[in-house]
């Protein structure tokens, strides 16, 4: 999963794996994204742009899993094409086609929030509705994630929980999201809907959906709650209403306050 925090525009000098460099090709490389888990590189510049994401060895991110479910989910809506998937003693390395657009978080679109939470919530929508949950073969089930989480619980037990749940111990906040709500409806879910993973067109339309590695079925609050809670840190207050208006569902406090409280306990 993406890490929380909005700030994770990598500075120049970051460093860039052989693994890259190899797949650039002789492209200009350029980092543009990094979190806990690993790195986003741009290789090249348009028509024939590729981005590179990059896993060092022990990482979480499960790169050949992620180029799985875009595959997969490419025959359905707008995603990167897998260009390459790798794997080495170092880590694992998976390169995509670039898409014409750029992410809902660049400082055309801060300073534009209403166009960019708009098309974040109707794409989250046409994206539930057009992936089939019976024939999808990934789940993102939040029992599959209590488990994942109790498993990791003592690795994770220094990581700093969100300020919304600072009153909470790790123990108490797992001991919460082992009581699981009902089901709203079962969608495929996206697994890591905040804003950065949403493209948008120079027009301000909707251009695709990145970062797929969770990709799996679920209750769609799981989506829902997090595509919210990341109105507040990239656009500021006040816009969690507007993604669930142009999604189209009302809130559901109880559901939005679990799957946050299970996005902080898991990896």
């Amino acid at each position: 999963m993406t890490s929380l925090s909005f700030n994770n525009i990598p500075p120049a000098d970051h460093p860039i794996p052989d693994a890259v460099r190899d797949a650039a090709g002789g492209r200009t490389i350029v980092p543009v994204w990094f979190n806990e888990g690993g790195s986003t590189f741009r290789l090249g510049d348009a028509p024939d742009a590729r981005y590179a994401k990059w896993a060092p060895a022990g990482s979480y991110l499960d790169l050949a899993g992620e180029a799985a479910r875009i595959r997969w989910a490419g025959a359905f809506v707008t995603v990167p094409q897998v260009v390459e998937q790798a794997a080495s003693a170092e880590g694992s390395l998976l390169v995509t086609a670039a898409l014409e657009g750029e992410m809902a978080v660049t400082e055309r679109w801060k300073q534009d929030p209403a166009t960019a939470v708009r098309v974040i919530g109707e794409s989250l929508r046409a994206f539930h509705d057009a992936l089939p949950v019976d024939s999808c073969p990934f789940s993102f089930s939040a029992e599959l994630r209590v488990a994942e989480a109790v498993r990791y619980a003592e690795e994770l037990k220094d990581r700093t929980m969100h300020p919304d749940f600072a009153g909470l111990t790790r123990e108490q906040a797992l001991k919460r999201v082992a009581d699981i709500p009902p089901v709203d409806k079962l969608v495929v879910c996206h697994g890591d809907t905040c804003a950065p993973n949403t493209l948008l067109s120079a027009d301000g339309r909707f251009a695709g959906h990145v970062d797929l590695g969770d990709l799996g079925v679920a209750d769609r609050w799981s989506d829902l709650a997090i595509a919210t809670w990341s109105t507040t840190w990239n656009y500021g207050d006040g816009w969690q209403e507007a993604l669930l208006e142009a999604y189209g569902i009302a809130p559901d406090p109880e559901r939005t306050e679990y799957y946050r409280l299970l996005w902080e306990v898991s990896y």
